[in-house]
This record gives C-alpha cells, sequence and structure tokens, in this order.
C-alpha cells in the first residue's frame, strides 16, 4: 500500500474506535449479563418450564379461547389483546393485552398462565435488574432515537474492525503471528496484545457488531414489512378501524387453520387485530421452524378474525428474516449453555480491545501517527514478491 493509503486507513480506524468506545464498553458490559439471562431469571425465582406438570408443547392444553377469556377477565374492561405468546417446551402461555391495539410498550400488560390447568401465574413486570440491563443495551432509555444512535455505533465498530485488519496484515508481515514484543517498551507490549486480541475476536465482533446493527433497526423493517408484504397480502380487504374483540371468532377454529396451511411447524405467537403485527381485521400467526437452524425464521398465516377463514401465508422478506435470526445470534441464545460462556469469553475479550485501544490513544506521543505509519508501510514494502 502507499504510504498515503495506509495514512487514510489509520486515520478511518482511529476515529471509528475512538468515538463509539464509550458506547461499545457499555454494551459490552451490560450484554455480559443478558447473555445469561434465562440462567440469572430462574436463580431469580421465575417460573420456567421445569417447574409446571403438563403438556410439553405449545399444541396442547386448554383451548385458545378458554386461555383468552381467562386473560381478560383478569384486566380491566375495555382492555384488548394485543400477542398471544407460546414456550414450545412447555405449557406456558404468556397474554398481552392493552387499552387500546395499537398501545405503546408502557401501557402494555404481559400476563403468564399454565395452559395445562388455566392457572394465572400473574402478570410480569419488567422491574429488574435484566429489564433494566436490557433496556439500557437496547437504547439508553431514548427509545427508537437511542436504538438508531447505537446502530450507528454499532456499524462505526464493524468500520474499526475492518480498517484494523487491514492496517494488521501488513504491519504483522514483520513479525510471526501472534508476538507480544513484551521485552521492548510497554506501549509497544500493550499495541501487540491490542491487534492479537483484536484479530482473535475479529470474525465474531463483525457477527456481533453486524447483528446488534440489524437489531437497531428493528422497528423501520417491521414497519416496511407491514406496510408492504402484510398490506399486499390483505389488499382485498381494505379498512383500517381495528375490529373490535366482541366480533373475534374461535381462536382454535383460526389456529386450525393456520396449522393446516404450515404443517410440520410450531406456533410462536399471535398478533390480534389493530396492532403492529397483524393487520385491522386479522389474525396473525407466527410460525417457527423445527430445527435449530430455523426455529427462528418466522412464517406469518394471516386469518380473518370474524369468519376464521384463512387469508394467505408466506415468508416473510429476506431483511426480516435476518432481523429475526440476528437476535438470537446476537446474545448467543441458541446454543446452550456452552455457547453463552463462549460469547461471555468473547464479549470480555472485546473489552480488553477497547480498553487497551484507549490507554494507546490516551498515552500517544505527539508524533505517533507518522511512526505507526512508517512501521506499517515498512511492513508492506518488505513483502516476498
Amino acid at each position: 500500500m502507499r504510504r498515503s493509503t495506509i495514512r487514510a486507513w489509520y486515520l478511518v480506524h482511529k476515529w471509528s474506535s475512538i468515538v463509539p468506545t464509550v458506547f461499545l464498553l457499555m454494551l459490552c458490559l451490560t450484554g455480559l449479563p443478558l447473555i445469561f439471562h434465562d440462567e440469572i431469571e430462574s436463580l431469580e425465582g421465575a417460573t420456567t418450564a421445569a417447574t409446571l406438570p403438563g403438556p410439553a408443547s405449545a399444541d396442547d392444553g386448554l383451548p385458545l379461547d378458554t386461555m383468552l377469556a381467562t386473560a381478560l377477565a383478569e384486566r380491566p374492561p375495555g382492555e384488548v389483546p394485543l400477542f398471544m405468546a407460546f414456550d414450545q417446551e412447555s405449557p406456558l402461555l404468556t397474554v398481552t393485552t392493552g387499552p387500546a391495539p395499537d398501545a405503546p410498550g408502557d401501557q402494555m400488560t404481559l400476563m403468564l398462565f399454565n395452559r395445562a390447568t388455566g392457572e394465572s401465574l400473574g402478570a410480569i413486570t419488567e422491574d429488574g435488574v435484566m429489564d433494566f440491563l436490557l433496556q439500557l443495551h437496547t437504547d439508553m432509555f431514548l427509545g427508537q432515537p437511542g436504538m438508531w444512535f447505537l446502530g450507528v455505533m454499532g456499524a462505526l465498530m464493524v468500520i474499526a474492525l475492518i480498517s484494523g485488519t487491514v492496517l494488521y496484515a501488513p504491519f504483522m508481515r514483520r513479525l510471526r503471528f501472534g508476538a507480544l514484543r513484551m521485552d521492548k517498551s510497554r506501549r509497544v507490549g500493550r499495541l501487540d496484545q491490542h491487534n492479537l486480541a483484536g484479530i482473535v475476536i475479529l470474525a465474531w465482533a463483525l457477527v456481533v457488531g453486524g447483528t446488534g446493527v440489524i437489531n437497531a433497526f428493528a422497528d423501520p423493517l417491521t414497519d416496511s414489512w407491514r406496510e408492504g408484504e402484510l398490506a399486499e397480502m390483505t389488499a382485498e380487504y381494505g379498512g383500517t378501524q381495528a375490529l373490535p374483540p366482541e366480533d373475534y371468532g374461535s381462536l382454535d377454529v383460526a389456529m386450525a387453520q393456520a396449522k393446516a396451511r404450515l404443517p410440520g411447524q410450531s406456533p410462536q405467537f399471535i398478533g390480534f387485530p389493530g396492532g403492529a403485527w397483524s393487520t385491522a381485521r386479522h389474525y396473525a400467526v407466527f410460525f417457527q421452524g423445527d430445527r435449530p437452524l430455523t426455529e427462528n425464521l418466522l412464517t406469518p398465516a394471516l386469518i380473518d378474525a370474524e369468519t376464521g377463514a384463512l387469508v394467505d401465508a408466506r415468508s416473510m422478506p429476506a431483511l426480516n428474516q435476518a432481523l429475526m435470526m440476528s437476535k438470537p445470534l446476537h446474545f448467543g441464545d441458541y446454543g446452550g449453555l456452552p455457547l453463552k460462556i463462549i460469547w461471555a469469553l468473547l464479549t470480555a475479550a472485546t473489552i480488553w480491545v477497547l480498553w487497551t485501544g484507549v490507554l494507546l490513544w490516551w498515552r500517544r506521543s505527539p508524533d505517533q501517527i507518522e511512526r505507526r505509519v512508517s512501521e506499517i508501510h515498512r511492513g508492506a514494502a518488505e513483502q516476498p514478491a
């Protein structure tokens, strides 16, 4: 590479690293406990599948109509159902209600039930430590602007990783891979540690950074799907007024219709009419695959909530499918505890990379840029022809 090219890459790496560092450190520190959110919530006494008797799948238990009536009976008059979600390995079932079909998240009530017995297990509150960390990690309590801001920080992280790799390759041609020159100055040793840790976590960090950027734009992707493909699927129905709950037909009939259209798949959740995941007059039943690689790929089936007639069922667009895959991949939440431990170790290594990067920048000398550019340029020039 030419000296001017190296200098440009160096400046890109420097500023794409420095600008998001504080926020990336926050994301790593909050992400560490979130990796083990299931295990932590279990220790806090949350209801788990293992503690419940009854059927071992989302397809068995009391009728869905019965469970919905039970949930609405616990809420003030006038509240409407928003979502019903299923646990694939237990009779646990959740029902989300709100004062209106388009109620914001802070006005929703999430209730937990045992479908095997019909027992109500109470409302799930979101005021614990894990919920605080998740909100901080997701949007810093700033809502959608906070999500977009963190998405930009994640994009800068990806740029820093790519630019760092471009600079690392020619520089390390002068050294064997993984060399730590601890016998030289403290700064040189720290630089080698920073470079080595960065290259070790490179692939993982690109995955986590990329999935974090996708997650940050979840709402626009969902809006795009609803206004595009979902509108196309229901174009002949028209209308913008949400169907009132008193006009709803049987949930069980709707579920039977959807299962007949999508055999071999399991229902993950139902979006009720008027919500962000359905239309004004349809149940949207979202099914997941039956394999580890497909269990996060959702296929919605739309059923007329009044008549119970199946309207359509088709896979979501590629960008929305990428969103569904990115959430568990971001937290290592698809391979059990061993993968979570690996995710945690790599997160700790990322914290080390960020911290050594801060120290290298903070204790830099006035001529640091020129010296580093010269070292990298010399490494590139010494490459065998």
